[in-house]
């Protein structure tokens, strides 16, 4: 091997692990942010704390647009409709994950939502038209019996709470099928992510300020902390993509899930029971599996 040969080979190498290690931060990111969230809807509403983040979301939004490009080059979109649908999924799946995190652990939440990419594969094939193989499909149904196991529907441990944060799995994974269909269209990363924001911003304000009361002084700082680290978070995965490819940073974002099974477990005495971990685990050898076979 030529030297320029092997010298770009370490340049790949060390960008590769570049991204891997932004997208590592980002779980972190957001796990950390869930923490304080399922502090602050004990005591308030989720309308006014969601409100508050896409008030600040926005902010990041327009800022980020204008820096990155220009606000009227992001406007003009392929379909408003599919804008108004990912905005509206997207912004029921962050309504439904912090309210299930007022009634659930943070490891249980996450277990449950970590089905979300085995429900894209799912979405994907009648709503896209993409092929799915069977190894595929057969992912997605040990996944499905990896909630089962989590879940036990039938038995008295059963909580109806966690159907939740199923819920907004579901939400997510439509979220990122509308959002292929609409990139597909031609809609840019900025215009998807400006759409997001002001959709967002503009129906939570009438439903936050409805159920608003004026935040303690710790309040306020527990909001300020969970919004600016999903800032960062979503600027890690940013920065993460421009370093890997979606494809290889995937299955990193199960790591989310350990982070927040460790937090949960020093932060809130939470411990995960025996069969959510045999579950969780399906679920992720599960999904990891799924990706290898789309990718190839």
């Amino acid at each position: 091997m030529s030297y320029s040969a092997q010298f770009s080979t370490q340049q790949e190498q060390r960008s590769t692990l570049t991204g891997v290690m932004l997208c590592i931060a980002a779980m972190m990111a957001f796990a950390t942010q869930d923490a304080f969230t399922k502090v602050i809807v004990q005591e308030m509403t989720v309308a006014q704390v969601v409100m508050v983040r896409y008030w600040v979301f926005a902010i990041f939004a327009v800022v980020w647009v204008t820096r990155t490009g220009t606000l009227r080059r992001a406007l003009p979109t392929a379909s408003f409709r599919l804008q108004l649908f990912r905005s509206l999924l997207s912004l029921a799946e962050i309504a439904l994950f912090n309210l299930a995190l007022r009634y659930l652990g943070l490891a249980e939440s996450h277990a449950l939502m970590a089905v979300f990419p085995l429900a894209v594969i799912a979405l994907a094939a009648p709503v896209l038209g993409e092929r799915v193989s069977i190894k595929c499909w057969c992912a997605v149904g040990v996944g499905f019996v990896g909630t089962l196991v989590i879940l036990r529907p039938g038995l008295s441990v059963f909580d109806t709470y966690s159907i939740i944060p199923l819920l907004a799995a579901l939400c997510f994974a439509g979220y990122h099928v509308v959002t292929r269909k609409v990139s597909a269209l031609g809609d840019s990363f900025n215009t998807n992510v400006l759409y997001m924001a002001l959709i967002g911003c503009l129906v939570t304000t009438p439903v936050g300020i409805s159920a608003w009361r004026e935040p303690a002084l710790m309040e306020w700082g527990w909001l300020a902390i969970i919004s600016a680290l999903s800032v960062a978070a979503q600027l890690l995965l940013v920065k993460a993509l421009e370093y890997a490819p979606a494809s290889l940073l995937q299955p990193f974002n199960y790591s989310l899930l350990v982070f927040a099974t460790l937090i949960g477990l020093f932060a809130f005495g939470e411990f995960p029971d025996t069969w959510t971990v045999i579950g969780a685990s399906v679920i992720i050898m599960s999904g990891l599996y799924s990706i290898r076979g789309q990718r190839k």
